[in-house]
């Protein structure tokens, strides 16, 4: 279960990495061939989605089948075990919504870089005629 959270780390690392690196100002040949570049690569890591959401829905059946510590029949080791593993889902809830939204972020911005060389584009071909 843990190589699990530790693949979605390095992708939401990675993502993190990738959305700096489109949005830092460079030349704009390179930013068209990254760009490029990046949208090829896009398509095939949709998977992250459905994976943050298989695993949001593991968190979630998890937390409805987990049993309750409280009163004076818990120990204190038990509550200690019981706090660290809602941390832990709460943490990884987080790491799940960042790997979408980091997604979502570099598709936008990839899609508007687009656009907007198309729009240019069709700039210079009305200023052509």
């Amino acid at each position: 279960m843990a190589l699990q959270w530790l693949i979605l780390t390095y992708i939401v690392a990675a993502e993190a990495a990738v959305a700096i690196l489109l949005t830092l100002p460079s030349p704009k040949l390179l930013k068209s061939r990254l760009v490029s570049l990046i949208s090829l690569i896009l398509q095939p890591l949709m998977f992250i989605v459905p994976f943050a959401g298989f695993q949001l829905l593991d968190i979630y059946w998890k937390s409805e089948h987990r049993m309750m510590c409280a009163g004076e029949t818990c120990t204190a080791a038990e509550r200690d075990r019981h706090d660290k593993s809602i941390y832990k889902a709460q943490r990884n809830v987080i790491l799940c919504a960042a790997a979408c939204l980091l997604y979502w972020c570099i598709y936008r911005i990839c899609k508007y870089h687009k656009d907007i060389q198309n729009l240019e584009e069709v700039e210079k071909r009305y200023k052509d005629q």
